[in-house]
């Protein structure tokens, strides 16, 4: 069974139990999920993601660690893989251009690492933002992404574009000569872009960009990890977004407890 969901274009990589764990809170279409331990497996979601636990016990096959091993060369630590179908690219598209949009859209603007890529999809599940577009050649599906983000991608919309296809609202794109962030209120329906950590925003979308906007940063200091300014561009935005919808799913995480445990 795993050779035939492998072989579909769709299929996504799901390296042990956490992303698993993600992809099936938000809807995933898991279709194999093997294990070396399956009562392990599943003693791990009741204990740790109970809400998912059931669609484990149902998914599970176990199999032995040779067999794994022909799967993958590194058994991940919890003793379990699993692969899920990507969305289809005019069912992101639809989502990414939904209106009206209540949260910004990321754009990485030719990003150079697949990790950092991971890292900023797994922020902007985490504040609950629209999507994630990139440009460029990088594939934001790339296993080393999707490592990355812990299975995210299930929980927001990913997908690569060229700057002509991109969804409609203002663009707000960081910018060292850009305004302070700190005196601007980035809406709703932005997208917000953010370049290399070498190279910056490309001047096609500079020049497009309603706003320039600057993270303060100490002098002599080069420059902040991609992630790390996605992260206060969209703390930004959340704590200052005049829309009484925003950030209501992520204050109710944190009073739920999301986010602070290893479940």
């Amino acid at each position: 069974m795993w050779r035939s969901v492998a072989s579909d274009p769709g299929a996504v990589l799901l390296e042990g139990f956490h992303a698993l764990k993600h992809a099936l809170r938000f809807k995933a279409e898991v279709r194999c999920v093997v294990t070396t331990d399956r009562s392990a497996l599943i003693a791990l979601a009741e204990a740790l993601a109970d809400d998912v636990a059931e669609g484990v016990a149902a998914l599970a096959i176990e199999i032995s660690a040779s067999e794994m091993r022909r799967i993958t060369p590194k058994i991940h630590p919890t003793g379990v893989v699993s692969l899920a179908i990507r969305p289809t690219a005019r069912a992101v598209g639809q989502e990414l251009a939904r209106s009206p949009r209540t949260s910004p859209i990321v754009v990485l603007d030719n990003p150079r690492n697949l990790g950092n890529v991971g890292a900023v999809i797994r922020l902007a599940a985490g504040f609950g933002a629209t999507g994630v577009v990139t440009t460029g050649t990088i594939d934001p599906w790339h296993p080393n992404v999707v490592r990355g983000s812990a299975g995210l991608h299930f929980a927001t919309a990913v997908e690569r574009l060229d700057p002509s296809e991109f969804p409609a609202g203002p663009l707000y794109a960081m910018d060292a000569e850009g305004s302070d962030i700190r005196s601007i209120v980035i809406p709703d329906d932005a997208l917000l872009v953010f370049g290399s950590e070498r190279h910056g925003v490309s001047p096609e979308l500079r020049a497009r960009a309603a706003e320039l906007v600057a993270i303060p940063m100490r002098p002599q200091v080069s420059s902040f990890n991609l992630a790390t300014s996605v992260g206060m561009g969209l703390f930004h935005w959340m704590t200052h977004s005049p829309s009484e919808q925003v950030g209501d799913g992520v204050r109710d995480g944190l009073r739920d407890g999301f986010g602070a445990g290893p479940g």
